[in-house]
This record gives structure tokens, sequence and C-alpha cells, in this order.
């Protein structure tokens, strides 16, 4: 009919026009989530950084594993009350055997022994230490992989050994003290345990809610910890917990547990696995310059160069295993 055709050019230009509006919106909104994905990436390098300075200054006045358990049982009921009340299903009975299991590995044995070392060995040293744990998957990996190790991860792992031996240089007369030798025992047990847990935590994540699992996992390992410690001599009673350790458990709870995590699952949802992986890299750095600054630990050339080298062969190793 005449008109017609003068009326659809006009629908067809409105709908392009509307479709341009739709995308140029949902790039700025993409942009804009990326932005916000950046500040939490920031936020949580920083706080996780922060944790061992909060877990120094709290074990300087309370027992280190009933800190880790007052700590763990505090954020684990708010993790499970928070999917609580969102509806998460709970775990069925046959999913409490791998949870336990994780509890032990990641909590007990990884939170609590890394904890407990920086009672005895500086904050800085201690997270420098807690990043080398991907090293140790390659250990794993060329004794129990049926798949070849990447000869890249072979090269980080002997880069990030190096690293490691530059660092301990810097700390062969601290050996000849027993609570050193302690703490630096300890703290890389609890890198071995995180190794376990992670692999662990692959072949069983598709069987249950992961972060519901981790309040289960903290709740458990606070329980089980407080029973523990509370045998003990040494325990505190809640009343004589003294207001430094209290002050440093509500950060822990609040900022270490809590925000940080909200800040990993927003970043992780908006940023690629790569981008994400590089706070592993800035906790240590964090944590050295925070506790020079707050514990006047040593900051000397040979710390901060076996630090980078060690860091740098995690990064290799890592990159290895992502490219495979």
């Amino acid at each position: 009919m005449p008109g017609t055709e003068p009326h659809n050019k006009t629908e067809r230009k409105a709908g392009i026009k509307r479709c341009f509006s739709a995308i140029h919106l949902n790039n700025l909104q993409v942009h804009t989530n990326q932005g916000k994905a950046f500040l939490a990436l920031a936020a949580l390098s920083l706080l996780w950084g922060t944790t061992w300075i909060a877990s120094k200054e709290g074990v300087r006045h309370m027992p280190a594993l009933e800190l880790v358990a007052v700590r763990q049982l505090i954020a684990g009921t708010c993790y499970l009350l928070f999917f609580i009340i969102k509806g998460a299903a709970l775990p069925r009975w046959k999913e409490m055997g791998p949870l336990l299991i994780l509890a032990f590995l990641n909590f007990i044995c990884s939170n609590g022994l890394s904890t407990w070392g920086v009672k005895y060995i500086s904050a800085g040293l201690g997270s420098i230490i807690g990043a080398i744990f991907p090293l140790w998957l390659v250990v794993i990996g060329l004794f129990s992989s049926k798949q070849k190790t990447p000869r890249k991860a072979i090269r980080g792992f002997l880069l990030g050994f190096v690293g490691v031996c530059i660092i301990f240089y810097d700390h062969l007369i601290d050996f000849l003290n027993p609570d050193f030798r302690f703490g630096i025992l300890i703290s890389l047990i609890a890198t071995w345990t995180w190794a376990l847990g992670s692999l662990y935590t692959k072949k069983q994540v598709a069987q249950f809610n992961p972060y519901f699992g981790i309040g289960f996992q903290m709740f458990i390992s606070g329980a089980v910890l407080l029973g523990f410690t509370a045998s003990s001599d040494s325990f505190l009673p809640i009343q004589n917990i003294p207001f430094q350790s209290w002050m440093a458990i509500l950060y822990l709870v609040l900022l270490g547990s809590i925000a940080a995590f909200a800040c990993f699952l927003y970043a992780i949802q908006h940023l690629s696995t790569e981008q994400v992986s590089i706070y592993a890299y800035i906790n240590p750095v964090v944590a050295v310059l925070v506790g020079s600054l707050f514990f006047q630990e040593q900051l000397s050339p040979v710390l901060l160069t076996g630090g980078a080298v060690t860091l740098y062969g995690v990064y290799i190793v890592n990159k290895a295993y992502r490219k495979k």
C-alpha cells in the first residue's frame, strides 16, 4: 500500500537506534562491572595480605590455635546463617566425608598451623612461605600424576626453591633458635596440607556447593580446635581473652573472611581467573611491608630478592598449569 514503505523505514531506523542504544548501555554496564571488579581485587589483595599482620598481633596475646578456633567458629557460623537464609540445600550425608577431610586439611592444618607459625616467625616470612604451595603441586604431580609434568612447571619449581634458599640464607643464624625452627616447620607443613586440600577440592567440588561447604569446614574445624585447646593448660576462658586479640579476631572474621571473600566472588565473576590470581603475588608484598611498619620486621635486600625470585617461580608454575 502507498505510504507503507516510509513507515517501515522509520520503524527499521528506530529499531536499529534502540539496538545500538542497548549495546552502548550493555558496554557501559560491562565496563562499570569490570571497574568495580578491579576495585574488589585491589581490596582482596590488601585484606588477605594484612590478615597475616592481624594473626601476628592476635597470637601475641593468646594461644594461636585458640585464636584460630574462635575465628573459624564465628566466621563459619556467619557463612552458614547466610546460606541457610538464602535457602541453600544442606549437604547430604555422603558429602559430609569430603567436608570433614577438607576441614582437616584446609582449616585445622593449613590455617591453624600457618597462624601458629607466625607466633615464632615474622608475618612477612610466613606469608612468603604460604605463597609457595603451588610448588608442592609440582612435587606431588611428579610422583602421583599419570600425565607428564610441564617442563615450565619444573623450571618454576627450581626457581622458587632457589628463592626460598635466598630467603633462608638471611635467617641462617635464626635456625639456632628452636622456636624459629618450629615456626618454619609448621608453616611448611601448612603449605603441604593446603596443596593436598587444593587437589582434593578439585576432585570433590562438583558434588556440593563449595561456598556453603566452606562455612561447614570453618564451623567444624573451629569446634574441633576449640575442644582441643580447651583441654590445654594455656587455654583462656572467653572472658579472659584480651582486647587486642578480640580486635584481631574481629578483623580476621569481618574483613579477612567475610569482606575479602565477597570481594573474591565479585572479582572472579567479572574478571578472568588469570587476572584474579594476581592477589596471590600481592599478598606477601603487603604482609612484608605492613609487617615492617607495625612490628619492625626485618626488611633486608636479601629477603626482598628472595621473595621476588620465589614469587616469580610460583608465577611460572601457575602459568604452566593454566596453559596445560
